[in-house]
């Protein structure tokens, strides 16, 4: 089967997890593939406990400036795997356990030191949508569908994912996806805050990586401090920022940039 825009002509890391696929290119553009279409992407507790580890491995790779997270076979993800939720409810220990993993991961990548987007196709639930919430951004697909359903299942969410929903799209608007469990089309993702950008299928992937390009031409000094300052609460963000701060008074990513910019050229951050 031909492979997608996203991850064609990139090498293949080893893999960490069945059904988690990670990629990288000379463009500085990683791809992380959920790649279980058969269960329309649902993550398993294996995918689960495996993203740390090779974000961490993603992060070190030698220019890797921007990861793109996407699904295989024309949708995101479906959620967590529902064949499993059984066992893992079966005692409270288990279930603690298995949210804390859950956690684990999100924590990772919205810890991911270079800009994150998802880009969405098809269904985006659940599991799946709070890995997109995770993200710094969400590239989505007019005809995809987005929802947190825990309401339709019993489940009460830890407060990290909660919490993040809100900050991203308000206390609303969050208490309306996670009360109703409802899924929205991706056309109504904008107005509702889940995405930043949205776009025909057809050429969702290409626009998500021409802007994933374009980021990687840009000062992963700025890009640092922004991510260091959003990505705490609001009393602690001026300590979060002042290292990159420090990092721009000394270092030379202004002094190209201004550089550039008199002489008429693109910058070489």
């Amino acid at each position: 089967m031909d492979q997608s825009l996203l991850v064609r002509n990139r090498s293949v890391l080893p893999a960490q997890a069945e059904g988690l696929n990670a990629y990288v290119g000379q463009d500085g553009v990683a791809v992380l593939e959920l790649d279980r279409p058969h269960r329309r992407n649902a993550v398993t507790l294996e995918i689960w406990q495996a993203l740390p580890k090779v974000l961490e491995q993603l992060a070190a790779h030698e220019g890797v400036r921007v990861l793109l997270l996407t699904g295989a076979g024309g949708t995101f993800s479906a959620g967590a795997d529902i064949g499993e939720l059984s066992e893992v409810y079966g005692t409270p220990e288990s279930a603690d356990a298995y949210h804390a993993v859950n956690v684990a991961a999100e924590e990772a990548l919205a810890a991911f030191p270079h800009p994150t987007i998802a880009v969405v196709h098809g269904a985006c639930v659940g599991g799946g949508c709070q890995l997109a919430v995770a993200c710094d951004l969400r590239f989505v697909a007019e005809n995809a569908r987005l929802g947190i359903t825990p309401a339709k299942l019993g489940v009460v969410y830890s407060a990290v994912p909660t919490l993040r929903l809100a900050r991203l799209v308000g206390p609303a608007r969050a208490k309306y996806l996670l009360f109703s469990g409802e899924l929205v089309p991706g056309r109504d993702a904008l107005p509702l805050g889940l995405a930043e950008r949205v776009l025909p299928a057809t050429e969702l992937d290409a626009t998500a990586l021409e802007f994933a390009r374009v980021l990687t031409t840009r000062s992963s000094q700025t890009i640092g401090g922004v991510k260091a300052a959003l990505g705490v609460a609001p009393e602690r963000a001026a300590e979060a920022l002042a290292p990159w701060e420090r990092l721009s008074r000394e270092e030379g990513d202004v002094r190209e940039g201004l550089a550039a910019f008199l002489e008429g050229r693109p910058p070489r951050f």
